[in-house]
């Protein structure tokens, strides 16, 4: 059984689920996840998790992620991206009147805190039904707004009527809906033609696998070469190892006293640490506070 995470290049006409269906029959493993869906249409980085490295998703989940997306104004759908119905057209002297200034200005806006109510079009549920769903018995429900965090904003390139730009923002954020925002306070309209998830947390695109590679991957019986190690993602938490004599606790998942830690001396109260047993086996995440380690999340890895 692989246990970790794979850097996988979701593919446009794949859905999230898809990719995970189709990674359990080449990987010949059930146990198998995705960390937060990613639209059809969207293509890019979507980190997978395998084995224990499951209990990784929802950590995964809360990562800030940045897209590149491209922006169609002059134009609104029920979807908020191309794909969707039309439902309004600016006319042409509305769209004459979007210089690349007011474009500029409109997206930068954005920069920072805002609060954004998501799409019909999304998986959120309302009562215990999924938003698309209604959307789909053309029902329309009221939805709260969502506090997201747009941490940073660049216009890579500007052809009016069409932006492409660069984003990185928090978790629940919607590019679709961003792109319809900008529209609207433009007073032209405005819905996403394309978009592309360029990285999720340490997971960047240059280094994702598409379904078709890691297929070669398996038949050279080499995934294990691309299975990233879940200790890897708390690379900046201190190594700290248990003495002999504490790892019957730390494999119980038990808290651990001080004397039982390698370097407890120099623990900072309420640091989170990686913690292994004395061979380096990774069993998982504690935070050290009043003399001893606490576990947050435990990774025990099946043999």
């Amino acid at each position: 059984m692989y246990n970790g995470i794979m850097n996988v290049y979701k593919e446009a006409g794949f859905t999230s689920h898809d990719v995970v269906a189709k990674l359990r029959g080449i990987c010949k493993q059930k146990k198998i996840g995705h960390t937060g869906t990613l639209d059809p249409d969207a293509v890019g980085v979507l980190p997978v998790c395998f084995g224990s490295g499951t209990k990784l998703c929802d950590m995964l989940t809360d990562w800030d992620k940045e897209y590149i997306a491209t922006l169609r104004l002059g134009v609104a759908t029920d979807t908020q991206d191309l794909s969707g119905q039309v439902l309004w057209k600016a006319d042409e002297d509305a769209l004459a009147a979007v210089t690349e200034e007011r474009v500029r200005e409109a997206i930068l806006h954005f920069l920072g805190g805002y609060d954004q109510i998501p799409p019909m079009y999304s998986a959120l549920k309302v009562n215990g039904k999924k938003l698309y769903e209604l959307a789909r018995a053309g029902k329309e429900v009221e939805r709260k707004a969502r506090r997201v965090e747009i941490s940073e904003l660049e216009i890579l390139e500007t052809a009016l009527p069409t932006v492409r730009f660069r984003v990185v923002c928090s978790k629940g954020t919607y590019i679709r809906t961003l792109c319809h925002d900008v529209g609207e306070r433009l007073g032209c309209g405005g819905a996403m033609a394309s978009l592309t998830r360029s990285r999720v947390g340490i997971f960047g695109i240059d280094q994702a696998l598409r379904l078709s590679e890691i297929e070669k991957l398996r038949d050279e019986d080499r995934i294990s070469d691309v299975i990233i190690p879940p200790d890897a993602v708390f690379a900046s938490c201190r190594a700290v190892a248990v003495t002999a004599e504490g790892k019957r606790l730390l494999e119980n998942g038990n808290r651990l006293s001080a004397e039982l830690l390698s370097d407890a001396g120099s623990l900072r109260e309420e640091e989170q640490i990686r913690m292994y047993d004395e061979t380096g086996r990774f069993y998982g995440v504690y935070q050290y506070e009043v003399g001893e380690a606490r576990p947050v999340k435990m990774f025990l890895q099946q043999e």
